[in-house]
């Protein structure tokens, strides 16, 4: 492991925190996976030893191999829990505030050497470091959903991340079984700067009639080899989600081709958020 990195903190025990929790830990590193809501450690946990069990089913796993996964997994509500990590990634909800109180507590909680990472997916690398005194240890690690399937990890470096920094947390990626791509601190990097406004046109085109929902998904799934339509993908990451990352191309870049569709802002505020909450584009009750 680089820089011999052996225990490793996540913030936040969501999809992304659990997913990120489960691949370090099958790694061979010790993980301690934070959260303030216990139930959402305790979802985490069902949600990790169901992905094992399912790798076992498959025969990619034995038995002994997914139990000694889930024995290198702590968990705790407690943020001082992460105070020996050497890496720490934080994976809470997309909210700049939030996340800068998080790594301003992190760099007086955690060794001088330990890195800071974020899995952001549009937030800028180089603020979230300025809330700490050790912007050159910090870096974006953004990974994709499922964690545990999708190959790909986004490496964001900010203005001040160390060539030092950058080549640990590469390496620390390939030893977590990812293929990791270097980019730099942009308003969304490449992935949802690409991503996010396909969707929001998709939003468009439904909006103004253009065809009905299952038809647009269906031109990029049979016309494009898209794995999943926009929208429906738009359901799979979150309504809320997307918004907040449309916003901060919004506001990160200037341009009236970055606005929020009103459709998504409407789905957010009457509480679809898509398959989180049962409903989004889709419909998912009962499912």
């Amino acid at each position: 492991m680089s820089a011999n990195i052996t225990t490793v903190a996540v913030i936040g025990a969501g999809t992304m925190g659990s997913g990120i929790a489960q691949v370090s830990a099958q790694s061979g590193l010790q993980v301690v996976l934070v959260d303030v809501n216990d139930d959402l450690l305790q979802q985490a946990g069902a949600a990790i030893t169901a992905n094992l069990e399912r790798q076992v089913d498959k025969q990619v796993l034995t038995d002994a191999e997914a139990a000694a996964t889930v024995s290198r997994i702590q968990t705790s509500s407690q943020i001082s829990a992460a105070k020996g990590a050497q890496f720490v990634v934080e994976a809470v909800s997309e909210n700049v505030e939030l996340k800068r109180d998080i790594f301003a507590e992190l760099d007086q909680l955690v060794p001088p050497a330990a890195i800071l990472a974020s899995n952001t997916s549009s937030i800028s690398i180089t603020q979230l470091a300025a809330a700490t005194q050790r912007p050159d240890r910090v870096i974006g690690m953004h990974f994709m959903n499922p964690v545990p399937v999708m190959p790909l990890v986004e490496v964001i470096r900010g203005q001040d991340t160390s060539d030092e920094t950058l080549a640990t947390v590469t390496t620390l990626a390939e030893a977590l079984g990812k293929t990791p791509v270097t980019v730099n601190d942009s308003p969304g990097f490449v992935s949802n700067r690409l991503l996010m406004p396909m969707i929001n046109e998709a939003a468009y085109c439904l909006l103004d009639g253009v065809a009905e929902k299952e038809a647009i998904d269906q031109v990029m799934q049979l016309g494009m080899r898209h794995p999943l339509g926009p929208l429906a993908l738009a359901d799979l990451i979150g309504l809320d989600t997307c918004l907040a990352i449309m916003e901060v191309l919004q506001a990160g870049l200037g341009e009236a081709k970055y606005r929020p569709c009103p459709l998504l802002q409407q789905k957010v505020a009457a509480g679809d958020l898509g398959r989180k909450s049962g409903r989004g584009f889709y419909d998912y009750a009962g499912s």
